[in-house]
């Protein structure tokens, strides 16, 4: 998996789409972090919603996605 940045000036923060992620498909997802918060959003409405997440909770979300939990 590679991740490629994308800016968001107005919010600051600096977003990462995996290369898992298609433009044409419905697996958009693109994340970034914060102090002590990882934010996510679908890479294709980048000002619809966003989902916030303390970093410990994501931290066993993608440790168990991997299965190293």
């Amino acid at each position: 998996m590679t991740i490629k940045p994308s800016a968001d000036g107005a919010a600051g923060l600096e977003w990462f789409k995996s290369s898992y992620s298609s433009n044409e498909g419905p697996d958009c997802v693109e994340v970034a972090s914060a102090v002590g918060t990882v934010h996510v959003r679908d890479s294709k409405n980048k000002r619809g919603p966003r989902l916030g997440f303390a970093s410990q909770g994501w931290t066993a979300f993608v440790a168990h996605m991997r299965g190293t939990d």
